[in-house]
C-alpha cells in the first residue's frame, strides 16, 4: 500500500513539472508587434511536444522543448488592428491567452522621470502630472496596453518578472509612467493601431545599473565603476558588522530584555545603485519579447560623471540591441531638463550620443524644466516630442518636423561669429531678444553676447570680445533659452569649443 501511495504522488509530481508555463509578458491583454516575427516562449518538461494555435492563422504550430525544458518559437503576425485574438498553447495542460492585440510595442525605461506616474501619491515625490485629474479621467484607451516591470535588483540575470498586461483605463493609468503613456497615446491617435508599452524604470538609478556585467567588465573605461561598487560593498559590510557587534553588546548589557527599546539603526543597502543589477532583474527578462523600439529618460544620476557617460550610454544601447537581436532598433531619449542640481556637461554628453549612435534621437526639454524640482510635471510635452521622433524617423510620417534647431558649424566674421543650424528648413521662430548666448576669445573667458537671427543663421557678438573664437548657448545648470524653430521646438544647449572644463 505504501508503495502505491508513493507511486501516486510521484506520478502527480511528473504531471506538475510537465505543465507548460509562460513568462509574465506572454499573457492575456498583451500586444504583439505587427508584421513581424515575434517570439513566444516558456518552460515545460524536457523534450515535451507543444501545440500552438494562433487566432489569426489556420495552421497550428508544433514544437518540442529543449533538453533543459525551455522552448521558444517565432511566429508571424499580421498587420495591426483593433481586432482581438486568442492563442492556445497546449502540452499536458492547456493555456488560452485572451484579448490579444496586434500593434506597436515599445520599451520605456530610465530613472525617476520615466517612472514618474500620471497620478498623485500623497506624501511622496510623485506629485502627478499637469492636470492629472483630467488626464486620468480621460485615459480610456482599451487598445493601449500597459505592462509595468516591478522594481527589483539581482546579482544574476533573471528570466521572468511578476506582472501582467492591463488595458489603459482611468484605474490602470494612475500609477503608470506618464512619459510612456503620453508617448503611447500620441502614437495610438496618429498610427491608429494598438500600442503596447512596457515600463521598466527605477528612480535614482545610473546607466551602469542597466548595463550587463559582461559589457562593463570588457571595457577598461568601466572597470573603475565596478571597483567603486566593490569599495561601497566593503564599506556596507563593515557597517553591518559593527551594527551586529554593537547590538550584541547592547543585548548582553540588558539581559536581552525589552528588545523594542533598541536604539541602533541597521544600515540599509541601496540595492538599485549597484552596476548591472537592474539589467539582470528588469531588462534581461524582457529580451525575448519582440519590440519596435525603446524610449529612455535617464542621466541625472550620471551627471557628475558626464564625460564617462559619453561612452557608457552608447555601450548600454549597444548592449540592449545586441541582446534583443533585432538590429539597431530605434532608441529615443530625453535630454536632462534644467535643474539646479544638474550641469550642462551631461546634456552635451547626451547630445553627442544622439549624433554618433545610429538610429537614435533626443528630445530637448529646456522649456519644460523646473529649477527647484528635478521631477517637472509637464510630462505631456516630453511624451509628445518623443512621439514626434518616432512618427517621423520610425514611421516615416511625411512633412513632420521632429527636432528643434541643431547647431552644425560656425564661421568667424571679424568681430562676430555666424552660427549655422540644421532643422531650420522653415526658419527660426521670430524672437526679438535671443537669450543665453555667450562668446569668448582666446583667453577662454565667456561674456554675455548679443545674438540676432540672420535668415537661417544666427550672428553672435560682444563689445567685450574683439577677436571671438567660440560661442556657448544655454551652457549652465538652469538655462532659460528662447531659441526655437517655427515649429516651436527648442534648440539643444551647445558649445562650439572643446576646451576642457568637464570635471569627473
Amino acid at each position: 500500500m505504501k508503495n502505491f501511495v508513493l507511486f501516486i504522488f510521484f506520478g502527480l509530481g511528473l504531471t506538475v513539472t510537465a505543465q507548460v508555463k509562460l513568462p509574465a509578458l506572454v499573457g492575456d491583454n498583451m500586444v504583439l508587434q505587427q508584421k513581424a516575427k515575434v517570439n513566444l516562449w516558456g518552460w515545460a518538461s524536457p523534450n515535451e511536444k507543444i501545440n500552438i494555435k494562433l487566432g489569426w492563422q489556420q495552421n497550428a504550430i508544433e514544437i518540442s522543448t529543449n533538453a533543459d525544458g525551455t522552448w521558444k518559437t517565432a511566429v508571424e503576425t499580421p498587420q495591426g488592428s483593433e481586432k482581438s485574438y486568442e492563442i492556445t498553447i497546449e502540452a499536458s495542460n492547456k493555456i488560452i491567452l485572451k484579448n490579444i492585440l496586434i500593434g506597436e510595442v515599445w520599451v520605456c525605461s530610465g530613472q525617476s522621470n520615466m517612472y514618474f506616474p500620471v497620478g498623485k501619491e500623497d506624501g511622496t515625490w510623485k506629485t502627478g502630472v499637469k492636470n492629472y485629474e483630467q488626464e486620468i479621467q480621460n485615459a480610456n484607451f482599451p487598445s493601449i496596453r500597459l505592462f509595468t516591470v516591478p522594481t527589483k535588483a539581482s546579482q544574476k540575470p533573471l528570466d521572468d518578472v511578476s506582472a501582467n498586461w492591463k488595458e489603459c483605463s482611468p484605474t490602470s493609468i494612475k500609477t503608470f509612467s506618464a512619459v510612456a503613456y503620453f508617448f503611447g497615446r500620441d502614437l495610438y491617435q496618429n498610427l491608429k493601431v494598438p500600442i503596447g508599452l512596457i515600463s521598466s524604470s527605477w528612480g535614482g538609478t545610473k546607466a551602469e545599473a542597466w548595463t550587463s556585467q559582461k559589457v562593463l567588465e570588457e571595457n577598461p573605461d568601466f572597470l573603475g565603476i565596478l571597483e567603486n561598487d566593490a569599495k561601497n560593498e566593503k564599506l556596507f559590510q563593515e557597517k553591518l558588522e559593527k551594527y551586529y557587534a554593537d547590538l550584541k553588546t547592547e543585548r548582553i548589557s540588558n539581559n536581552n530584555n525589552d528588545l523594542t527599546k533598541t536604539e541602533l539603526k541597521k544600515p540599509k543597502k541601496e540595492e538599485n545603485k549597484t552596476s548591472y543589477v537592474l539589467y539582470n532583474a528588469m531588462l534581461h527578462p524582457l529580451i525575448n519579447y519582440t519590440i519596435k523600439g525603446v524610449i529612455w529618460y535617464q542621466g541625472e544620476s550620471n551627471a557628475t560623471k558626464a564625460f564617462l557617460y559619453r561612452s557608457l550610454f552608447p555601450a548600454m544601447i549597444k548592449n540592449w540591441r545586441s541582446d534583443w537581436n533585432q538590429g539597431d532598433f530605434p532608441f529615443y531619449f530625453v535630454q536632462i531638463a534644467p535643474h539646479k542640481g544638474q550641469n550642462p556637461d551631461i546634456r552635451e554628453a547626451q547630445l553627442l550620443v544622439s549624433k554618433s549612435v545610429a538610429n537614435t534621437g533626443m528630445v530637448v526639454t529646456t522649456d519644460v524644466g523646473d529649477e527647484n524640482n528635478i521631477h517637472p510635471i509637464d510630462k505631456q510635452t516630453v511624451g509628445y516630442r518623443l512621439a514626434l521622433l518616432a512618427r517621423s524617423k520610425t514611421y516615416d510620417e511625411k512633412n513632420l518636423v521632429h527636432s528643434g534647431p541643431a547647431y552644425n558649424h560656425m564661421k568667424i566674421k571679424k568681430q562676430k561669429i555666424q552660427l549655422f543650424f540644421d532643422e531650420v528648413e522653415n526658419g527660426f521662430k521670430k524672437t526679438e531678444d535671443l537669450k543665453e548666448f555667450e562668446i569668448a576669445g582666446s583667453d577662454q573667458v565667456f561674456y554675455p553676447a548679443e545674438a540676432k537671427i540672420d535668415g537661417k543663421t544666427i550672428i553672435v557678438s560682444s563689445s567685450k570680445v574683439k577677436n571671438p573664437e567660440a560661442v556657448r548657448f544655454a551652457w549652465k545648470a538652469v538655462p532659460n533659452p528662447n531659441l526655437f524653430n517655427v515649429e516651436n521646438l527648442p534648440a539643444s544647449p551647445f558649445r562650439t569649443d572643446d576646451w576642457v572644463n568637464i570635471k569627473n
